[in-house]
């Protein structure tokens, strides 16, 4: 693709190697490694896949686990080609059957026909994303309908006995997710998870290993399973207001401006309307085109994005879910592509977070004039998060060809930040940093041209 010149009119200075005080909180270095994944995969696939519905009871017969084909090599191969970091696999969901043979309950594939009841889905899956250089999470669901212990003190040490054979027996891992589901066992009663015991688990046996929650502690739901962040999307929050299940959670789902404490938002969403495999929806896979725009708003949006692949009940990836996957990734190929001529001495220009741009105190402006106007309709802008998340809000001047002018305002930035438009031939763009905790660092600017798998503009 062509490369343009720009002139740039910075409004301030460029920082190098002075130091700069960090804003807390900031990021540890594991938060650091899990935001630069930024895309990896979620496997719905456990009993309900063959049952047929979203959340069991507890009560199915360990036969019905059956895949006639399942490979999990497909499942990390496609993801491989999709351009996902990792893979993330419903190890038990709240029916409370288990993807591997536990020594902690009798409701798991070793009651199962599937390899006469010799199988290990969790150690397959661990061996393909090995073989494909794939990063493995597990998801253990707290819930659980099937198992006798549920609602007593005991049920916890159950629980956190199995997170060790997780934990111990299939090599790194690199999140570990939980829900906030919390309902009535077999015995007519409700747990009261030990979540300082669970999270224990993780650190003392996977230390590098983000958790997941509504609460962290290390990454947190965004809010919603829709697949977007929000205009404001600070990674700090008040964490010890909130905890899994918190019925006030709404309140917190933008994260706090004052925040104590990093714990940056994950944006979950299935490829499909369920989160597991329904024949009735192989028709309602979401299309490229619309997982595009759902990067644009997560990734996009200080998040990262799990999308959720329901593998079927062969044990493979359907084929629409795959081509889908394939259009999402060559899409993201051909937009992804930086219009603004890469500088290796300019900090905004180096596409390195290592160095960045700092605002004065009394120019806070950055200004790109293009020597021929270029067809844009997406800006990228990135901070230097570990020194903390700093701009509150900002706004865009554009300016195209003929000197029309709009201004778009928006929120934070953080980890990554992209402000989407209709398509237009852009003679120059101004950014002001309108409200900031401490001075303005930007480590990264890229403008974009997203396009649609007609080869057509994306946003009109």
């Amino acid at each position: 693709m062509k490369r343009f010149t720009l002139f740039f009119a910075l409004l301030s200075y460029s920082l190098f190697s002075q130091k700069v005080a960090p804003v807390y909180p900031i990021p540890s270095a594991k938060q650091l490694a899990w935001s630069e994944l930024e895309y990896y995969g979620f496997i719905h696939f456990n009993m309900n896949t063959f049952t047929n519905v979203e959340w069991g009871e507890g009560k199915e017969s360990p036969s019905s686990f059956n895949p006639t084909a399942l490979d999990c090599n497909q499942w990390a191969r496609i993801a491989k080609k999709a351009g996902m970091k990792g893979l993330i696999l419903t190890a038990k969901h709240h029916d409370g059957f288990a993807l591997y043979s536990s020594k902690y309950t009798s409701h798991s594939v070793a009651k199962s026909p599937w390899k006469n009841g010799k199988g290990d889905v969790v150690k397959e899956l661990s061996e393909a994303c090995k073989k494909y250089d794939l990063k493995l999470g597990i998801y253990l669901s707290p819930w659980d309908r099937f198992h006798p212990a549920y609602g007593t003190d005991d049920y916890n040490q159950v629980y956190a006995k199995m997170q060790e054979e997780l934990l111990t027996n299939y090599g790194p891992i690199f999140e570990f997710w939980y829900d906030g589901a919390n309902g009535e066992g077999p015995n007519g009663k409700k747990q009261v998870y030990d979540w300082n015991l669970f999270h224990s688990m993780v650190n003392k046996y996977q230390p590098t290993a983000v958790q997941f929650s509504d609460a962290g502690p290390d990454i947190r739901w965004v809010g919603n399973e829709r697949g977007y962040a929000y205009d404001t999307m600070w990674s700090p929050i008040l964490r010890d207001k909130i905890y899994p299940g918190c019925p006030d959670f709404d309140n917190y789902r933008n994260g706090q401006e004052n925040g104590t404490h990093w714990v940056s938002p994950e944006v979950d969403v299935s490829i499909r309307p369920g989160w597991y495999y329904h024949p009735d929806q192989d028709n309602k896979v979401k299309t490229p085109d619309s997982l595009l725009k759902i990067y644009a708003a997560s990734v996009g949006r200080n998040a990262n994005l799990l999308l959720n692949i329901p593998v079927d009940t062969r044990g493979l990836i359907h084929e629409n879910d795959s081509a889908s996957l394939m259009g999402f990734a060559a899409i993201r190929t051909k937009s992804l592509v930086n219009l603004l001529k890469k500088n290796t001495n300019d900090p905004l220009l180096d596409g390195k977070n290592s160095t960045f741009w700092m605002a004065s105190p009394k120019k806070k402006d950055i200004r790109v004039e293009l020597k021929n106007p270029l067809s844009i309709n997406t800006l990228m802008l990135q901070e230097p998060i570990a020194l903390g998340q700093r701009v509150s809000s900002f706004e865009v001047e554009l300016v195209d060809e003929l000197g029309n002018k709009e201004v778009i305002k928006a929120g934070t930035i953080g980890h990554k930040r992209m402000i989407t438009f209709k398509e237009r031939k852009l003679k120059s763009f101004q950014i002001r940093f309108t409200g900031s905790r401490g001075p303005v660092l930007i480590s990264n600017l890229e403008a974009y041209r997203f396009i649609s798998t007609r080869n057509e503009p994306l946003f009109q």
